[in-house]
């Protein structure tokens, strides 16, 4: 699991969460001045696309209530940010105050001869909005409400015709929620378990094997961090398994996925 955090002091944070026994982080490594401390309130997944040089870093991030785009390049000889190189933050839009989620998901066959980007953002009162997102350009691509019991959400699969959200509730209830292309937005939602899932405000997910998924539960209360196995998405019948607390602390305010090109960026978890 490649887990990525904004720390307090806005440092970038890259953990190598690992299914051993008990779970840990096999290698942590933290990139100075990503941002200015405080500053990042919701983080999407982020890239990091391998250059000669050094990897460049590329994602979203609200900060305020304004949605940016953020760019910057490592360099390879120091693994800090390169100040030879533009650090941009773009800004692309306001009104994200009642937000409190935000994820992207860009599907791309390996050919180029297609690809699909859009972003997802979840308000306070439960209405999940989506965009499309066309070179940088993001545009209104419907919205569902009925989402208010809803605590985190991950994506753990995402197709040509649909992305797929984990999602627990406040009640303990955990929910996939498969989200099709087409306009209007019409999820559907079916339950994976009916209650313990509570007590996490953030799943990270990535994908494990084929189709199925490995699985961070983070409890910002006790900043511990659990790990799961999940199997591909069947309703009830999903298999979970339990592997473990993680060793260490999970105390950062701000959590989020880094993930390679999206190419790469494979999620077959429904």
């Amino acid at each position: 699991m490649w887990q990525g955090s904004v720390t307090a002091s806005g440092q970038h944070t890259s953990s190598d969460v690992a299914a051993t026994a008990p779970p840990s982080v096999l290698d942590q490594r933290i990139t100075e001045g990503a941002f200015q401390p405080g500053q990042i309130r919701l983080s999407a997944r982020t890239t990091s696309e391998p250059n000669v040089a050094g990897p460049d870093r590329y994602g979203y991030v609200v900060i305020g209530d304004a949605l940016y785009w953020s760019n910057y390049a490592i360099n390879a000889a120091t693994g800090q940010i390169d100040p030879d190189e533009q650090h941009l933050l773009r800004r692309v839009g306001g009104g994200w105050t009642p937000f409190t989620m935000l994820e992207t998901s860009t599907y791309e066959t390996i050919d180029g001869d297609f690809s699909r980007s859009v972003a997802y953002g979840m308000r306070e009162n439960g209405v999940l909005y989506r965009w499309k997102i066309v070179n940088g350009t993001w545009a209104s691509n419907g919205s569902y409400a009925g989402f208010a019991a809803v605590k985190s959400m991950t994506l753990i699969s995402k197709a040509p015709t649909y992305d797929t959200f984990l999602a627990n509730t406040r009640g303990g209830a955990l929910y996939t929620i498969r989200i099709p292309s087409s306009v209007p937005m019409q999820p559907i939602v079916k339950p994976v378990r009916t209650r313990t899932w509570q007590g996490f405000e953030v799943l990270s997910a990535m994908a494990c094997g084929r189709n199925s998924t490995l699985l961070v539960g983070i409890d910002k209360d006790t900043k511990s961090g659990y790990l799961y196995a999940v199997g591909h998405a069947n309703g009830l019948s999903t298999l979970i398994q339990s592997l473990g607390k993680v060793t260490g602390t999970f105390g950062d305010p701000v959590y989020f996925r880094w993930v390679p090109i999206p190419v790469y960026d494979i999620a077959n978890g429904d």
